[in-house]
């Protein structure tokens, strides 16, 4: 088996091991939801900077619906499950290369939110008076696990390189617009559209380079702050930051 279809597999194991957990536990379910709408709501504030940029609010958005957002990603991984065996014979191994950082980040993401999912249960005794920010931190810091933490940046900043990589693949994307149809015939329009989306963003910044570079210095300090901060100082400071980015 190709090394990345292996990864896709062992990836889309593990989502389908946690989502059935989720299916058997509506608390557990409802934890990680809550949980995954307040780190959209900090990512979203982290990044309004860029999603105001003209060169780089399109990337911005895509990283924010297709990895940081709280929306159900169950059809796009059964569409991947569906194909995993035989993408490498569909695409070019810079696609290949491409959904495999995805099932990565994608389940290395998931089972990071699960724990911190399992945290935020346990704590939903705490005091009424205290705060969802105070409240995430102290679950963070339970999980632990910086290796973790550090590894699931990596493997995001891989795959906006193998985005980045793709907009550099002579007649890819003529390839990808002669897939719509037979990908919308095998049921694999949601993939379809992750890989038109992605291309399509990280092409229109002519480099990613800086934008990689922005994701990783402010994801690094979030990941210092989190873990090293005073609790105090770190909730005052994810506090300012959604209040500042809040709609009005």
């Amino acid at each position: 088996m190709d090394p990345s279809t292996n990864k896709i597999h062992l990836a889309l194991q593990a989502v389908s091991q946690l989502r059935q957990q989720w299916a058997n536990d509506p608390a557990l379910a409802q934890a990680s939801l809550e949980v995954k709408r307040f780190q959209a709501r900090r990512f979203q504030a982290s990044y309004a900077d860029l999603l105001h940029s003209p060169r780089y609010k399109t990337a911005t958005a895509f990283f924010l619906h297709e990895l940081y957002s709280d929306q159900d990603y169950a059809e796009r991984d059964q569409q991947f499950a569906r194909i995993a065996n035989t993408i490498a014979k569909l695409f070019p191994q810079a696609v290949v290369s491409t959904a495999a950082a995805l099932a990565e980040v994608h389940a290395l993401t998931e089972q990071l939110d699960d724990l911190l999912a399992r945290q935020w249960l346990a704590d939903k005794s705490a005091s009424t008076r205290s705060s969802e920010c105070a409240r995430y931190i102290r679950c963070w810091r339970r999980v632990g696990d910086l290796a973790a933490r550090r590894r699931q940046l990596e493997v995001v900043l891989q795959l906006g390189h193998e985005l980045d990589r793709l907009t550099r693949t002579r007649g890819l994307r003529t390839l990808l617009k002669l897939m719509r149809r037979p990908a919308a015939a095998a049921g694999l329009d949601t993939l379809q559209h992750f890989l038109e989306a992605g291309f399509d963003a990280f092409a229109e910044m002519r480099g990613a380079d800086e934008f990689l570079s922005l994701i990783k210095q402010r994801e690094s300090e979030w990941i210092r702050a989190l873990f090293d901060d005073e609790a105090v100082a770190c909730e005052t400071r994810i506090k300012h930051l959604l209040a500042a980015n809040a709609p009005h």
